[in-house]
């Protein structure tokens, strides 16, 4: 009997032993096994990325794009999508601390992501608060709302342009995005007279464009510009120091000039920038778009700055004497109520920052001797006490050498740019 036994075990591991060494060395050493011969006979598969869209995969639905209509409202929109009174007004409550659905506006887009089956059950919401920004309602497990954005692309890109006419046609005429024109006329509004444009003035500048979903939002950074007016070359470089970003010239000088604090030496301010002013002498309430400053009858009026007077004159039920300055293509000043205006101050007349222009008064609707005093900023009314004086300081000694350094590629960027409309 044990013989027997024996002989059994015997036959057990003569079978054994050689199968376990050779199922161990195989799973031991997958790489002699497993060649790349082999992956390429398994025909592997690569899953591709879903394609999204808000974030939401696109395969797993159908999409409805749509418009907010004229007085239509986020509840009509879902009740035609099939969601029941009681799940609106839980969406409602929800979408209150990211989105005031009472100012969904008409034209704005919105997607319906709907289920693939023959219920077309409504599974996410969303609505394009602007170019940017979209706000989600998902409605799959619970309802969750939240906002995302949109991924902004920013293009690094070169213009240029010959000006026949305008620079806003000049824009247009190269098919360059016309808020380039606002940008270049306030980057040089100290040093180009936009409204002395010649035939022949040109532009060169290298920014930045935004885009969302291939669409431009806007201009980004403006890198750096040249401006030829009358003959002469102007350039404006954004460099940074102290973490404030600055337009300087080739010489680290400033493009902007400052504005004096006010006018005149006055005692007290005694009426500020209102949309709603009871007027003094009307008794009616209308805008006050200026600051009245009190001083005696005579105290001299001063230029705020660099200009020239486009406009003298009287008002009988206005302004009284009154002088406008046309600082540049941006920025204008209003003096009104003056006693009488300064020798040599006539229509055209240049006058520098700080020049004596005109002496308080109290002439029109007036109660008192006083000075109305008004800033425009592009053609529209801006509290004068909220202008902020632009810098006028050059690139600091200690950082003129970083400077150079800046300014030398990106200078010979925009030279190297070539003029269109030639």
């Amino acid at each position: 009997m044990k013989k027997k036994t024996f002989f059994l075990i015997a036959i057990v591991v003569i079978i054994l032993v050689p199968l376990t060494f050779l199922l161990v060395s195989r799973y031991q050493h997958p790489k002699s096994v497993v060649t790349q011969e082999t992956l390429d006979s398994m025909n592997v598969v690569v899953v591709p990325e879903p394609e999204l869209l808000y974030g939401i995969p696109l395969d797993s639905f159908i999409v409805d794009k749509e418009r907010v209509k004229r007085n239509q409202f986020l509840a009509d929109i879902f009740l035609k999508a099939g969601v029941d009174y009681p799940t609106i007004n839980t969406i409602v409550e929800r979408t209150k601390p990211v989105f005031d659905v009472r100012k969904i506006k008409v034209g704005n887009n919105y997607s319906l992501f709907l289920s693939q089956d023959t219920l077309r059950t409504l599974e996410h919401f969303v609505y394009e608060i602007d170019n940017t920004d979209y706000m989600v309602v998902s409605l799959e497990d619970s309802i969750q709302v939240y906002r995302g954005v949109k991924e902004t692309v920013r293009i690094s890109k070169e213009a240029s342009g010959v000006i026949n006419s305008s620079l806003w046609n000049a824009m247009s005429d190269n098919n360059l995005n016309p808020l380039l024109a606002i940008e270049l006329s306030e980057i040089f509004a100290w040093t180009v007279d936009f409204f002395g444009i010649e035939k022949g003035d040109y532009f060169k500048v290298y920014y930045d464009e935004e885009f969302v979903d291939s669409l431009s939002i806007g201009i980004g950074k403006v890198h750096g510009a040249q401006f030829h007016h009358r003959g002469k070359d102007f350039y404006a470089f954004n460099f940074e120091e102290d973490s404030v970003w600055n337009f300087f010239d080739e010489n680290g000088q400033s493009l902007r000039k400052a504005f004096l604090k006010a006018p005149l030496k006055f005692s007290r301010i005694s009426s500020r920038f209102s949309n709603s002013r009871l007027h003094p002498v009307l008794k009616i309430r209308r805008p006050h778009h200026g600051i009245d400053y009190a001083a005696p009858a005579g105290t001299p009026v001063y230029a705020l700055g660099d200009g020239r007077i486009f406009a003298k004159g009287y008002q009988k039920n206005g302004g009284g004497n009154y002088l406008k300055i046309k600082h540049n293509s941006v920025y204008t000043t209003v003096y009104m109520h003056l006693k009488g205006f300064a020798k040599g101050i006539s229509q055209g007349t240049y006058v520098r920052q700080g020049q004596l222009i005109g002496y308080v008064g109290s002439t029109g609707l007036a109660t008192g001797p006083h000075l109305d005093f008004r800033v425009y900023k592009n053609g529209s009314p801006i509290d004068p006490l909220k202008v902020e004086a632009p810098s006028v300081e050059p690139v600091k000694e200690a950082n003129m050498a970083r400077f150079k350094s800046f300014i030398e590629p990106l200078k010979s960027k925009i030279d190297s740019i070539a003029l269109q409309n030639l």
